[in-house]
């Protein structure tokens, strides 16, 4: 895969949890897990190369929290809308 994409879990119309995919190779598997942010878990191959994001705790997300995380690993910010999905919606108008 070559871009980046947001999956989210839904349950009773509430984003229960979701995983934001980084690019990567065919093949490229989480061979460990590193805690940043409150929530927010990133996946790394064997060899280091950060492959996702995976957002445990939706429901205290923010965008700006995101965008420290994929700076972190080297990634360009999310836009708003991007994440859009999972923010609720008083923390989705807020600034980044």
């Amino acid at each position: 895969m070559s871009g980046s994409y947001l999956e989210v879990t839904f349950r009773h119309g509430r984003a229960l949890a979701a995983y934001y995919y980084l690019p990567r190779e065919t093949g490229d598997r989480a061979h460990h897990t590193a805690r940043r942010a409150a929530g927010l878990l990133i996946d790394y191959t064997r060899d280091g190369k950060p492959i996702g994001v995976e957002i445990t705790a939706p429901d205290a997300l923010s965008l700006a929290a995101m965008n420290r995380v994929l700076s972190e690993v080297g990634h360009n910010p999310m836009r708003r809308a991007d994440l859009e999905p999972v923010l609720k919606p008083e923390r989705s108008r807020q600034s980044a």
